[in-house]
Formats: structure tokens, sequence, C-alpha cells
């Protein structure tokens, strides 16, 4: 053993194992992968569906930028539209395909990833514009949903599945038209003329062109950057105005796009004259807030032509550098400049009225001027005519005096406190207008001037108001459209029942020409259709119509403002029974106070009890009537019946109150009147501004409030109506005013209780009235 040779095999040595890469490469790789797989599943059918993504994109940008013009005019606003949402989607969708290829979601990524940026878009825009986040994200989600079909859509018909393509086609277009006009729930008053109208006015069609001839031309700096009627076509020449004592803040961007600064304003008017020796009543016209580079003062030049004819100087002032702009703003103190430039108008119009060879020169009739606004604009010609409250010490004030402000017209004005001030007219003749569907001023704030507006004896100075159903703000301005909201957010907004335009500047026509013959030309038969507007029915569009009325003249027995005890008014003393019943605030949409108070009475009698309110008469009101000659009973009443019910239907249901009126005289005569054969008392109107009541309180921080607000309508009973039914009554000698509510749950608001006066413009209609009752 010890000598054999053993012979042992080598042991093989095992090869290195091939190694795997490492663990951060390989995820490199697998991204690398998946990003160079990112347009694999978008087909030509989901690239040709990109077209919908894109057309959602442009169509909220274009939205988007009309609604914040740059002023370089629509195609150019448009064609940056078109840049921005390809820019946007080209990055934005690309980027989320890359994201959506390294999930490993094997969908067509370049299509979601657009679909998605284009949502974003549209919940972006659409936030910025006053929509609150969840309802920007609905919009943007159904506007995700209609861009995706719709693309798909126009994919299909390429790839020539026509039905299935024409379906989805159908389907997205519907859509829109479907929510547009379904409606979303508000009422407008169905219109009745039972309740006893009074014969129509025997005067010519005030909303009808008038005989004279006329020309028009512009006055203006001369050097205007973007209006040619301002700078080499300005028929007349003026010089800049310093308006640093107001403005503080005026962003470069301002100066830049309209070549000046605060310190060197315009003095730019359109003006309409009529043609002839003169001299004429002047009219001031002011636009009010819109979007500086959409230039307003030619909105109102079926306005300036139509008084014109009727032989008005009619003059729309320029006062669009004061406006809003997306890109700079607006000026400090805009409200006041509005006002001061005004006054700056009546100047330099008074200097060309002394020059001679001028066409103003001797044309223009200083006793006889009118101011006339819209939006803020019919809140700075209040100011204007109340001009000493904030300019007592200015020199534009001094240099105005010759200028006797008899009238005052507001179209839906504004109503804010300036330096904690309101203008409050004193013997100036007022009226407003007001649209119930009105999306931008909302609530009648012209109401509120109205009821600051006093008289200190002038009969034949009155003040009114209109309210109309179916009005909204921006149609009172021919240039501003139908959107009271700007876009986009307007495009929300429910134009279904809002009236065509001409028919609201038709009511615009008939009431203003009305109010300016009725106060600067003396034609008081005009008076009646702003104390009945049933007796102008004739010219005007069929909608529903509240008027509220007061004249210099009138015999105040009851404005409920004096103080809070309820039993006592200002002429006489009170019992009430089967009410309940208090003083209370008028309030406006937003449940807000109007500044003045009323009496707001609700039936509450038990088996069969009479449910009443009665004021007996102080001696020195009785003794007024005798020596005044008062033609009969007048107030204010607010149909309040809709309060607290849960919709427009159940409102509508319940909406007329039985109301009876009853005047009794010293001697015991009686006489009692149901007030629905004088006048129907007619619902308010419920308005809701949006497409979808979902929408009400979350746009605008929810401001449109509830559906309706304290609007009132001014009854006159004549007294002849009550001698009818007891031809005993002696009016002379009346005692006694009560007001009876017959029906459960009945709910009104009074104001204004008084008696007005006997003029010579209601002798003739009221005796055809009194004859056609009698005929019947």
């Amino acid at each position: 053993m010890m000598g054999m040779n053993l012979e042992y095999a080598p042991v093989p040595v095992p090869s290195p194992a091939p190694q795997r890469p490492r663990l951060h490469k390989r995820i490199l790789g697998e991204l690398a992968r998946r990003i160079l797989d990112t347009y694999c599943y978008d087909t030509q059918l989901w690239r040709t569906a990109l077209a919908g993504p894109w057309l959602i994109c442009f169509l909220v940008f274009t939205a988007a930028v009309l609604g914040i013009p740059t002023g370089l005019g629509t195609a150019a606003d448009v064609m940056l539209a078109t840049c921005a949402a390809t820019l946007v989607l080209a990055c934005a969708g690309n980027i989320l395909a890359v994201l959506l290829a390294l999930s490993g979601l094997r969908i067509p990524r370049l299509y979601a990833g657009s679909l998605l940026s284009a949502s974003g878009a549209v919940l972006l825009v659409f936030y910025y514009a006053d929509l609150e986040l969840e309802a920007a994200a609905a919009v943007a989600g159904t506007a995700a949903l209609l861009g995706g079909l719709g693309g798909l859509a126009i994919g299909l018909l390429r790839r020539r599945r026509f039905i299935m393509g024409l379906l989805l086609a159908a389907v997205v277009l519907a859509s829109p038209f479907a929510l547009s006009t379904r409606g979303n729930g508000d009422t407008s008053p169905e219109v009745s003329l039972s309740g006893g109208s009074p014969a129509p006015l025997n005067a010519e069609n005030p909303g009808a062109p008038g005989n004279y001839t006329y020309h028009s031309f512009t006055y203006g700096s001369g050097r205007d950057l973007h209006r040619t009627e301002y700078g080499d076509e300005a028929g007349l020449i003026t010089s800049a105005v310093d308006a640093s004592a107001y403005i503080t803040s005026w962003p470069k961007l301002r100066t830049l796009f309209w070549g000046f600064d605060y310190s060197a304003l315009p003095v730019n008017a359109r003006v309409w004259m009529p043609d002839g020796d003169g001299p004429y009543p002047l009219v001031l016209m002011v636009h009010g807030n819109h979007m500086m580079e959409d230039y307003s003062e030619g909105g109102y030049a079926y306005l300036g032509e139509q008084l014109a004819s009727r032989g008005y100087i009619a003059v729309s002032l320029d006062e669009n550098f004061l406006n809003y702009s997306a890109w700079s703003g607006i000026p400090d103190n805009d409200f006041k400049v509005r006002t001061w430039m005004i006054l700056k108008h009546l100047q330099q119009i008074g200097i060309f009225a002394e020059e001679s060879g001028n066409p103003f020169y001797q044309k223009v009739d200083y006793s006889r001027t009118a101011l006339l606004g819209h939006s803020r604009g019919g809140q700075a010609v209040a100011m204007a005519a109340d001009a000493g409250r904030w300019f007592k010490n200015d020199p534009a004030l001094a240099a105005t005096t010759q200028f006797h402000i008899a009238s005052v017209i507001a179209l839906a004005p504004t109503d804010k406190a300036i330096d904690n001030q309101q203008a409050r007219l004193v013997d100036v003749n007022y009226l407003t207008l007001q649209g119930a569907r009105d999306g931008d001023v909302h609530d009648f704030y012209g109401d509120r001037q109205y009821i600051r507006s006093s008289f200190t004896g002038a009969a034949s100075s009155f003040k009114s108001s209109l309210y109309i159903a179916d009005a909204n703000h921006s149609q009172f301005n021919t240039s501003w459209g139908l959107y009271d909201q700007s876009l986009p957010a307007g495009l929300f907004l429910d134009r279904k029942d809002i009236m065509d335009g001409d028919a609201q500047r038709q009511i615009a026509k008939v009431y203003v020409t009305a109010f300016l013959e009725a106060t600067l030309d003396g034609k008081e038969v005009y008076q009646n259709l702003f104390r009945d507007y049933r007796s102008g029915l004739q010219w005007l569009p069929g909608t529903a119509y509240y008027n509220r009325f007061q004249s210099g003249g009138d015999i105040v027995v009851a404005t409920f403002d004096e103080d809070r005890n309820k039993n006592t008014v200002t002429g006489g003393t009170v019992e009430a029974a089967g009410l309940t019943w208090s003083e209370e605030a008028a309030k406006d949409r937003e449940s807000k106070s109007k500044a003045t108070y009323g009496l707001l009475l609700e039936h509450s009698a038990k088996d069969g009890g009479e449910s009443y309110y009665s004021i007996k008469l102080k001696n020195s009101v009785v003794s007024g009537l005798a020596e005044s000659g008062a033609a009969g009973l007048t107030f204010s009443m607010a149909n309040r019946n809709a309060d607290g019910k849960d919709t427009p239907v159940a409102a509508k249901a319940s909406a007329s109150p039985d109301v009876e009126v009853e005047l009794k005289d010293s001697n015991h005569a009686a006489a009692r009147l149901p007030l629905n054969e004088v006048m129907d008392i007619l619902p308010l109107p419920q308005t809701r501004f949006t497409l979808l009541p979902w929408l009400e309180e979350r746009m605008s921080d929810g401001k449109y409030g509830d559906l309706s607000e304290a609007v009132f309508q001014t009854y006159e009973l004549p007294f002849e109506r009550f001698i009818e039914v007891e031809p005993g009554l002696d009016p002379d000698k009346l005692s006694e005013i009560t007001f009876y509510l017959q029906g459960e749950g009945d709910k009104i608001m009074l104001d204004d209780i008084g008696f007005y006066l006997k003029s010579t413009s209601m002798e003739g209609s009221k005796q055809t009235a009194i004859i056609q009752r009698t005929e019947k």
C-alpha cells in the first residue's frame, strides 16, 4: 500500500455567475422603456380624438379673454386664445402623458393627458371667475366629459364608423342646448288688466321719434389713441382736466393703454343736437362700469337720437378710462371722479355755449338740465345733483351754478356710500328703472335713492320708480349685450326669459322721454304714466310692471319712518285687530335694509273674525284735505304673500292677497272698495339668475340671495270710486282709513299712505274712465 501511486482528479472551478444589473439601473431602464412607449396606445383614432380636448381648451380660453379683452380687438383676442390653448395643451398634455406612461396604465396616454389638461384649465379659469371650487370642479368635469365624447365622435367619424360617431356627436351637441332651455324654476307674474284699468293716455307716444331734425358730432381731446371720433375727427377740441386731488392709484399699464394719467383726463363726449335756433334743454348721459377696453358711451345712441328728435340736446359722456380692466384694475375713488367729470362736462358746455360760432352757442337752456346714468353712472348723476355734499370747495361746482339740474334718471343704478355719505335729492324730479332679471346690480338700489328724494311742497315735482319683471342690466346699453356678468362666468346666467333688447330699450325710450317732457317741458299729461303704468301699456312691451310714485304735493299720513312706535303715525293714531303687525325695515334680496320702514300686516283672525288696520286721522290732516282739493287716497304696497314659501310654484299659488280699503267720514258714512277692482295685486317676480338652482349659491359668493325683495306698487284710489259705493261719503270730512285683509295668511307691507292732489292732466282721463265704468 505504501507503494501505491494514487491519482486525484482536479476539482473543477465553477465559472462566475452572470452579474445582474443593480436595482437603480434596472429601474431607470424600465422607466426609459416606458417613456419610449408613451404614445404606443394612442392610435389614429385617439390622435384624431385630441380635437375634443383642444376644442374645450380653446373655448374656455376664448371665453376668458373675451371677458377680459386686451383692447387689441376681438380678432386679436381670439388669436391669443388659440395660441394659449394650443400651447397649454401641447405642454401639459405631453407632460401628463409621460406621467401616465410611467404609471404603466395601458390607456391612450396623450389623449388622457390632454383631457386632464383641458379639465384643469377649465377648473382654474372658472374658479378665478367667481365660481366656488366645487362648482368650478363640476363645470370642469362636465366639460371634460363632453370634450372627451366629442373628440371620440370626431375620431369615429374619421374611421367611417358613422352611426356611433353621429350618436356621440348628437349627445355632445344636445347637452348644452338642453341645459339652456330647461328652465331653472323661477316665475314671472302673469299680466292681467282685469282690475279697473285706466283709459289710455290721450297723448303722443313718447317712445316714438319726434319732429325735430338733428345732427351729431363729438368733442374731445383730439389725441385719443384708440378712437378717431375723439382724435382727428373730433368736432370740438377740449382741454384735459387734472383729477389728482381725487385719484392716487393709476397703474402704468393704464397710462400705456390710454396715453395719459389721472392728471390729464380727457373731456370726451358724443352729442346729438336738434337743428334750429333753440335754446333746448340739456340732457347728459353717463355710462357705468364695464370693461375699460369695451367702450360704453356709444351704447346710448338710441336715447341720444330719440331725445334730439324731440328737442333735447343729448350728450353721452366718455368715462371709459375710469372703468375696470383685468390688466390694470380700476382707479381709486372712481365713484367720486365719475361725478366730478359730470361737473367738468357741464363746465365745458357752459364755455362752448358762450363762444360765437360754436355749435352750442346760445343753444343751451340752462334752466332745464337733466342727468341720466346707468349702473355706476346712475349713482353718479344723483351725486352730481347733490354735488355740494362732496365738492363744496371744488371750483368745478362753482363753474356749473348756471345749470339748474331739474331732473335725474337712473337706469339700474348702484347706491354705495361715498365718504360715508349718499345723495339726498331735494326738489329734484327723480326716475329710476330696474329689471327683476338684473344679474349685475341684482338689488333694486334705485329704490333707496327714491326713498331719500324729498320735496318741500312743489306739487308739480315728483319721483317715480319702475320695476320690470323680465328686464336685465346690460340691455339698457346697446353695446353691453345680454351678459350681466362678464365671460366666462356669464355663460351660466339664465338668459332664456330675459326680454328682447329692443323691447327693453323701448321701455327706456318711453319712460325717459315722458319723464323729461313732464318735468322739463311741463307736459303734465305724461305724469299719469308714472302714477299708473297701465295708462301707457299701448306703448310698452308685454311683461309685468310695478311702479311707485309720489308727488311733491301729496298729503302725508304715514311713512313709518318717524319712530318705532307702531301705534302712532305722522297723521293720526292707529288700531288693528285680527292681525300680526309691526313696523319693519323693507329689505332687498340679501336681507339688507333699504333704509326705510314699512308696516307689515299678516292676517291672523280666527273663526271668521275681521282682520284690519285702521288710521284715525288728525284734525290737521282733515282740514288740509278740504283746503288742498285732494283727489283720492294713495299708498304703496308690497305683496309679501310669497314670504317663507319654499318654491316659486308654492309662492305663485298664494301670491295675490285679498285687500279691501275703506274710507269713513265724520258723519259715519263709509265706503269699502276691493283693491283688485282698481288694480290687480300682482305677485312679485321670483328670479333665479343661474341656469341651475344649485349654482345660485355657488356663484359670485352667493350674492343673489333671495328670489325676490320688497318691491312696492303705488295705488291711487280716487274719491269718485268710493262715492260710487256710498254717495253720502264726504271726502272733505274724512276721519278714518282702514285696510282689510280677507284671506287666511295674507301678508302685505304698506308705506307712504296719504292723499294725492288733483291735476289738470288727470281730469280728462278720469272722466273717460268714469264713463267707461258707467257704460259697463
